[in-house]
């Protein structure tokens, strides 16, 4: 079983994504176009919030973001995981996706850590946090919401 830790916020599902990743950023955008009830809020791991909620997973000991991390209903979730809770949120057939939960977690991790290690390179990254676009700008958290 993954450890979870609990966590308290006002808002039942947050997505922390390393924020200066171009993948990561598609990721967002995907799920909401994806989640058409607004179940889930983000906030970036390099933020002062993202940092607080991730309690430090999903960093490497450089400091540096190395996967994403979900914080549903006060536990957190991270890597292939939380990329799975996420898909059961989503409008259909993406909730489908959660049958792979049966594989064993080291296996699917190993798949997350690959693309994580390599998105960097394959999608490429910005220098600093940029602002989302409307229409997702309104799902960021600051630290007056949580």
């Amino acid at each position: 079983m993954e450890p979870k830790t609990e966590i308290r916020a006002e808002n039942s599902f947050v997505v922390l994504i390393d924020g200066v990743c171009h993948f990561c950023q598609g990721a967002v955008r995907f799920i909401v176009k994806r989640d058409p009830k607004g179940v889930f809020n983000f906030a970036s791991l390099q933020s002062e919030l993202g940092t607080r909620l991730s309690g430090g997973e999903g960093f490497e000991a450089s400091g540096e973001p190395n996967t994403l991390v979900l914080v549903e209903k006060g536990r957190r979730y991270v890597r292939s995981t939380a990329a799975l809770r996420i898909a059961r949120k989503l409008r259909f057939p993406w909730p489908l996706l959660y049958a792979l939960i049966i594989v064993p977690r080291p296996l699917r991790d190993a798949v997350y850590r690959y693309i994580a290690r390599n998105r960097y390179r394959w999608f490429g990254k910005d220098d600093v946090c940029p602002l989302p676009p409307p229409g997702v700008r309104e799902r960021f958290l600051d630290t007056g919401q949580v």
